[in-house]
């Protein structure tokens, strides 16, 4: 059997597992009462919307201490009633997708380990559950949901770089897995340092898969290519907390995949548009740092920025008409604050 009917294979069963997680789930919540962490209770049969809020002022800085009267939610342009607030850090359902492409040998897996190490001991919650897919030719699982640090750091362990990179191919499984989740909050990390190579997903697909789930993905890519200023002065790590729409996905060009585990320096640069084009919808954000040493603080703004967002939830007012739907959020009084939240759902019939 050839390594890409392998992992189609494996595809295969990835998705068959996510299904039947999220089946069983919806047969365990489907009709009774639902208590949420922040101790809101609910029916099931109830829809509502969930919007996970982040709220910074001109400089960038997270905004703490709002009440549920300071914020002003529209769907369709048109103001909803917010019936669920909470400004506590809840439990999050994460997935992490790792590049372990040939390019990630060395330097760069060794300061991905630790990056994801300190993330999960340190920075995020006891109580939070993870999955961890690693990807290079294809998306393997290398770790199902578990809340088990140590489970995780020693997968991270086994993990040796080679081949190709199917980024969008992974997140296409991940999305999935991760809003099967059992917490409120649901979230994905991509981490790469390279544009997406052997593949079979379109962008376009994938953004309108991550447009019918309430996953929050965050892209943070290594892009150790990018070029000095004119000036001759390094070129300083962007955070993009509030990018701006990127351009409309496709297929990209096929390439073939490469062999052995060396990096071979042929990988394709992050392709930024690509990336947000996968995040911004979904309320997340897509980071660019140019070196591995950079990881580290780049995990500790995803952790802080999830520990320090918002709930809302509001009642559908739509039909399941299969559109799409977009969603504002604004905070009353304060124009000067920015919200970056997801932009709008699909009324799935």
């Amino acid at each position: 059997m050839t390594i890409r009917a392998v992992g189609q294979l494996r595809r295969l069963v990835a998705v068959g597992v996510t299904a039947m997680a999220v089946a069983i789930a919806n047969d365990v919540t489907s009709g009774q009462d639902t208590q949420t962490p922040s101790g809101f209770r609910f029916r099931s049969s109830v829809e509502l919307i969930n919007v996970t809020a982040t709220v910074s002022d001109r400089n960038g800085r997270f905004v703490s201490g709002l009440r549920q009267q300071d914020f002003a939610v529209y769907e369709d342009d048109q103001p909803q009633q917010i019936s669920h607030f909470s400004a506590e850090r809840v439990p999050v359902s994460l997935g992490i997708a790792l590049d372990t492409s040939g390019s990630m040998e060395g330097d760069k897996m060794d300061a991905a380990r630790r990056a994801i190490d300190r993330f999960l001991y340190d920075l995020l919650d006891p109580a939070d559950e993870i999955f961890i897919y690693r990807f290079s030719d294809f998306p393997i699982l290398e770790q199902p949901w578990t809340t088990d640090r140590d489970a995780l750091s020693s997968a991270l362990r086994r993990i040796r770089p080679q081949g190709a990179t199917a980024l969008y191919d992974t997140v296409a499984e991940a999305v999935p897995l991760a809003q099967s989740g059992r917490h409120r909050k649901k979230a994905l990390v991509l981490i790469s340092d390279g544009n997406d190579t052997n593949s079979e997903t379109r962008v376009r697909d994938l953004k309108q898969l991550i447009r019918e789930t309430e996953v929050l993905v965050y892209a943070i890519g290594i892009d150790s290519r990018r070029r000095e200023l004119t000036t001759g002065r390094p070129r300083l790590p962007i955070p993009t907390p509030f990018p701006v729409p990127g351009i409309p996905g496709g297929r990209l060009p096929r390439f073939p995949p490469r062999t052995g585990g060396g990096s071979s320096g042929m990988d394709e640069p992050v392709n930024q548009s690509a990336l947000r084009d996968l995040t911004d919808d979904s309320g997340g954000r897509t980071e660019l740092v140019r070196s591995a040493r950079d990881l580290d603080p780049a995990t500790a703004r995803v952790a802080d920025e999830l520990s320090q967002q918002y709930y809302l939830g509001y009642p559908a007012s739509s039909e399941r008409d299969g559109r799409w739907h977009p969603i504002k959020v604004e905070v009353r009084g304060h124009p000067d604050y920015r919200v970056r939240s997801r932009r709008g759902y699909v009324a799935t019939p």
